[in-house]
């Protein structure tokens, strides 16, 4: 089952079942929903960040033409001025001029490398800040509210194995739930608590495993 799709063992050596989602129904489909649309909240955020990036790299297409350009030239002085440089007599200083000018078109070139690197960081911090930021406000909000309701059902879970359990959440409810609510149970919860009442006190108890998302041993909470 979903709700029991994962197991771990907890510090006595004992296999505990993770509880992921609630019993009830209409909870439940809410955990659910709530679960694709984080999922597709990523995936849509990822796809838009790599548009963004793939957008601002293109901006560096002018950049790798200088490159280009810059290399092609100075590869074409530098045969130039190998060329004369053979020449008897004159060809050193002949040849001088080329190499300058192959230089020149060396620093072309690295100018176009540069240009070409800083788009490249560019797009890489876009698509993060685009990507992540918010990706993270959604996930740093909705999955503590997820991991506290595992945490909490998982171990809620241990303690309803027969009706005899229902006496702890029952206990549990009348420090944790409103007032109004524990008055429409009973006028005196704490006293028939004592007394044992168990209509009482399986009310009580279902308080507060409707809030843990569980529900009682032997019939659904109403």
């Amino acid at each position: 089952m979903l709700r029991r799709a994962r197991m771990c063992v907890n510090g006595r050596g004992t296999m505990t079942r993770m509880k992921i989602y609630a019993d009830a129904p209409v909870r439940r489909t809410r955990q659910m929903l709530g679960d694709v649309i984080l999922v597709l909240w990523v995936l849509l955020w990822l796809k838009l960040a790599n548009v963004v990036h793939d957008a601002t790299l293109a901006l560096a297409a002018p950049g790798r033409k200088i490159e280009a350009a810059g290399s092609g030239l100075a590869g074409r002085l530098r045969d130039a001025g190998a060329a004369v440089g053979d020449v008897p007599l004159v060809g050193d200083k002949v040849r001088s001029p080329f190499d300058g000018a192959g230089h020149a078109a060396d620093q072309i070139a690295a100018a176009g490398t540069a240009q070409v690197e800083a788009v490249q960081h560019l797009a890489f911090w876009l698509g993060i800040v685009v990507g992540a930021l918010p990706i993270l406000l959604v996930v740093l909000v909705y999955l503590p509210l997820r991991w506290r309701f595992v945490r909490e059902a998982s171990a809620g879970q241990r303690f309803i194995d027969s009706s005899a359990d229902l006496d702890l959440f029952a206990l549990r409810a009348m420090s944790r739930q409103p007032m109004h609510r524990l008055a429409r149970i009973s006028p005196d919860p704490v006293r028939a608590w004592r007394d044992g009442d168990p209509d009482v006190v399986r009310a009580l108890a279902v308080l507060e495993l409707k809030d843990a998302g569980l529900t009682p041993p032997g019939r659904m909470a109403s």
